[in-house]
């Protein structure tokens, strides 16, 4: 915030020269452990782990407290706060040298953290003394201290070796003790702080200074220093790179020591550069530059060293390719360079756009950026186990550097856009068509301003060409999504054919964890439409399909890759699933209700199809090596054949790829689609909402709750056929009967269709039940395609009563709506409450196959689970029939043509 009066050259001079000497002494205590921590294990026998926790705690819990610093400093001032903070951490150093277990040691790392918190506030000081104009300068001195790193690696070792390493501790802690008082008695109360106890302003509540953390942009930010600062934490201060470089180039402690500190001097050192670059041309072109120049180096080192041989007709030419010591140091330097760019950026944009918030918002930004310190070691070393490969770090940077790119870039043109949007619409894609370009025929505004689909003129005209194009863009998205978040049942069915030794139970709670995380995920995703759009989360989500595809791919090569990353890459298939929620809600803005059941039976059938299209394609590719020496070498099998497991995550990544463009490209946004969370959360207070979430679960529960658990129960019920040649029948018949069907409930009503369909879901199970008793695969097999149809046709069903209700229900509950405010409520509602009960429906994709797991282990028999599974649906039958389809039930008499929904009723006059 700009202080009334320009304050004194002098007092800012002390200001910024009392902050950068102190936040240099505390980054330099902070980063303590990277000195004294081996001498520590030696001393205590620890093993890798307890080590590896001792070191990160200080990382951990100074990046946590910044949040908390940060708003104590708008309320109490810099002064006080920075000098009992610095007090505090010198106080907690010391008590390192009394420490006699690892829990007192771990205590005491507890406080050492609090050093790593100095850095909000001294921001939130620094930049109550300068304006916006030199703002970026001042933060960008003061950044500099990140140098305090180098001067604990270049200046502690030889304290360490003249007075062991208490020693270090002991001038550490009496350095920073008396920085704290000396920051105490010379600097300034800032002038904010004397203004506002001179006029008697309260101080501004927690509740306002955290109010501008519901802005995504503040997220934004984060991820930038999540990079710039979080990734120089993990590389240069958590040990990584003196790691890396011992590993990888076979150097002793001290080459790798000194080749770390020349990254650490890089990033800090030019910080002070960066802010003067973000004042004079801008922070956004600051990290262009920064994010640019990173993804260059970053896929230069994340560039494995690889051996190629390429067949000429003079025979085969062969040439291998790595990176020497001395360019990945000059490389690494120079990535620390624009790191540190990209750190005095960020922290120029938070003043400017939250004057008044500096403590709270800057304090998040610190906040993630200092867990990245903490994440990026611990996912660093799983990418290594995983792959093997040490460039894999690299690698990792290198995708977090280009989601921030295109973050940050698509906001720019989001804000571009919402200035020139309609001129931006009439360009030619390219340049060279100006000449030949009709703007009328070939705009395509991404945002609708104008979406009447219930106006019969402007549907037949327009309306049904633009509600098709993005459906029909829709439906391989999430058929995509089905199919990676469904892959897992059949990649867990062959696991102990490759040579994993996971338990029954084990692999059934693998099969069980994506149907779990794509539910709950699916409860954030009922509401991101409404606030993101449909086309940017389209593209994100499908976009974000990559990560389990890819991760499958590498995992499933190594019968030594750990428990817990599958259990991580089971959980991760879930961002498959949860497209579900966003898909359909985005989808039910686009159509007429009279057209509403059909359009999203068939982007649910046809998208349910990814599951079959999954089980019928991934036997077939895993058999051929279809990548060849880049999809990795085939797993050989107890019998001496060969498979290519990898080949279920790899073959989507083309598909994924080219389905993100096409959203981006062709999809659009319904412009009264915008709504906060707090506009959806109505739907919480719905009665309906909470009884169609039961019969969700009851329709779709049960289809892919089926879908996960059918490959591998039939494998233990019927060890002796070959089922996986047909397991991918049962979800084909489900996602077809659901896409052919919904026509069925848009004339006889989705009530009464439901009504139907859970009868025949009851006589199913009885039917395998009786099968399982007779040992017969055959009926099995039967009773199970006629569950699927039954559940595909319920999906539908279930669907299509919701507009219906609520078209209903809404002009009920809120009678002062006018017409068209009361049409977009129902919208509103309506596409809340369907993806909502998707979420909640979803749910059943992990307790059946958990049911099967624990009725086997019980009893022997899948067989207790299928009569839980039928008493569920007399209940759903039941709620049916009394909640809606009675004679007086709320959709009785619509159903039949006595009445009609109000929402298609004249306003009252």
């Amino acid at each position: 915030m700009q202080t009334l009066a320009p304050a004194p050259r002098a007092d800012q001079a002390r200001a910024l020269g009392l902050s950068t000497i102190a936040f240099t002494a505390c980054f330099a205590v902070w980063t303590i452990f990277s000195i004294i921590g081996v001498a520590i294990k030696d001393e205590l026998g620890l093993n890798d782990t307890q080590f590896g926790l001792l070191v990160a705690t200080p990382v951990l819990t100074g990046s946590l407290v910044r949040i908390f610093l940060g708003v104590w400093t708008e309320r109490y001032g810099g002064r006080i706060v920075y000098s009992a903070q610095m007090l505090l951490t010198a106080l907690a150093t010391w008590a390192l040298t009394l420490a006699d277990s690892y829990t007192m040691y771990l205590l005491a790392a507890l406080g050492v953290g609090l050093a790593g918190g100095s850095f909000i506030i001294g921001v939130a000081y620094v930049s109550r003394w300068y304006d916006s104009s030199q703002q970026g300068t001042a933060l960008g001195i003061f950044g500099a201290g990140n140098v305090g790193a180098a001067v604990t690696k270049f200046l502690a070792p030889f304290v360490m070796v003249a007075f062991g390493w208490h020693g270090v501790a002991y001038v550490w802690a009496a350095g920073l003790a008396l920085m704290g008082v000396v920051f105490f008695v010379f600097a300034k109360d800032d002038p904010q702080l004397i203004e506002r106890r001179r006029t008697g302003v309260r101080a501004p509540s927690f509740a306002e200074q955290f109010a501008p953390l519901k802005n995504l942009q503040v997220w934004r930010f984060s991820l930038y220093y999540f990079f710039v600062f979080g990734a120089f934490v993990a590389l240069a201060l958590a040990l990584w790179l003196p790691h890396y470089l011992i590993n990888v180039y076979d150097v002793d402690v001290r080459t790798a020591g000194m080749a770390a500190a020349s990254f650490s001097l890089s990033a800090s050192l030019f910080r002070a550069y960066g802010g003067h670059l973000s004042d004079k041309f801008g922070a956004r072109s600051v990290m262009y530059w920064t994010f640019g120049f990173a993804l260059l180096f970053l896929f230069m080192l994340s560039y494995p060293p690889t051996a190629y041989t390429i067949q000429t007709k003079q025979g085969p030419v062969a040439f291998a390719t790595s990176m020497s010591l001395w360019p990945f140091v000059i490389i690494l330097f120079a990535l620390g360079f624009f790191m540190s760019l990209g750190k005095a950026a960020v922290f120029k944009h938070i003043p400017v756009y939250y004057p008044n918030h500096v403590g709270a918002v800057g304090g998040l930004v610190g906040m993630i950026g200092g867990l990245g310190g903490f994440v990026l070691p611990i996912a660093f070393g799983a990418l290594l186990d995983l792959t093997g490969i040490y460039t894999s770090c690299f690698a990792m940077l290198f995708v977090i550097v280009a989601v921030s790119l295109a973050w940050m870039h698509l906001s720019v043109r989001s804000m571009e856009r919402k200035a020139h949007g309609r001129a931006l619409d009439r360009l030619p894609a390219l340049p060279e068509m100006q000449e030949i370009h009709d703007p009328e025929r070939t705009v395509m505004p991404r945002v609708l301003d104008d979406w009447r689909p219930e106006d019969p003129q402007f549907w037949a005209e327009k309306g049904r060409a633009i509600a098709r194009r993005n459906l029909w863009i829709s439906i391989p998205a999430l058929l995509l999504a089905f199919a990676v978040w469904m892959v897992w049942s059949m990649v867990v069915a062959r696991l102990p054919a490759i040579g994993f030794a996971f338990t029954p139970d084990q692999l059934f709670w693998l099969a069980a964890l994506p149907s779990l995380s794509g539910a709950t995920l699916r409860i954030f995703y009922s509401f991101v439409v409404p606030i993101f759009g449909g086309r940017l989360w389209t593209t994100l989500s499908t976009a974000s399909l990559l990560l389990p595809a890819i991760g499958i791919g590498y995992a499933v090569q190594n019968p030594d890759t750990p428990y817990f990353i599958f259990l991580t890459l089971a959980l991760l298939c879930g961002l498959g699933g949860a497209n579900f929620a966003s898909s359909m809600a985005n989808i039910g803005y686009f159509f007429p209700r009279a057209e509403k059941g059909h359009a999203l039976a068939l982007n649910a059938g046809l998208g349910n199809l990814g599951v079959s299209v999954m089980q019928f394609l991934v036997p077939v590719v895993i058999t051929m090596g279809v990548f060849g020496a880049m999809g990795g070498a085939p797993q050989t099998l107890s019998d001496g054949g060969q498979l290519w497991i990898q080949n279920a995550g790899f073959v989507w990544v083309p598909f994924i790829l080219a389905a993100t463009v096409a959203a981006w490209l062709g999809m659009n946004d319904v412009a009264d689609a915008k709504a906060s969370f707090a506009q959806q959360s109505v739907i919480f207070g719905r009665a309906h909402n909470w009884v169609m979430c039961v019969l969700y679960i009851g329709t779709f529960g049960s289809f892919i709750g089926y879908s996960a658990g059918f490959p591998l129960l039939s494998r233990i019920a019927f060890p002796q056929v070959n089922a996986l040649q047909y397991v991918f029948l049962g979800p084909l018949v489900g996602a077809l009967s659901r896409a052919g069907t919904g026509w069925i409930s848009d004339r006889f009503g989705g009530g009464r269709v439901t009504f139907w369909v859970f009868v025949g879901m009851i006589a199913s199970v009885l039917a395998v039940i009786l099968a399982l008793q007779a040992g017969s695969f055959a009926a099995f097999f039967m009773g199970f395609m006629a569950l699927f149809f039954f559940t595909g046709v319920g999906n539908a069903s279930t669907f299509q009563m919701i507009p219906v209700i609520m078209g209903h229900e809404v002009p009920r509950l809120m009678p002062q709506l006018t017409a068209p405010e009361r049409a977009r409520q129902i919208a509103m509602e309506s596409a809340g409450i369907t993806a909502f009960s998707s979420a909640i429906g979803a749910y059943g994709g992990f307790f059946i196959p958990k049911a099967y797991g624990s009725s086997i282990a019980m009893t022997g028999s899948p067989i207790g689970a299928l009569w839980l599974f039928l008493g569920f649906y007399v209940i759903c039958l039941g709620i049916t029939w009394l909640a809606y389809t009675r004679r007086g039930g709320l959709l009785h008499d619509i159903e039949r043509g006595r009445a009609i929904p109000g929402a298609l009723a004249q306003p009252a006059q």
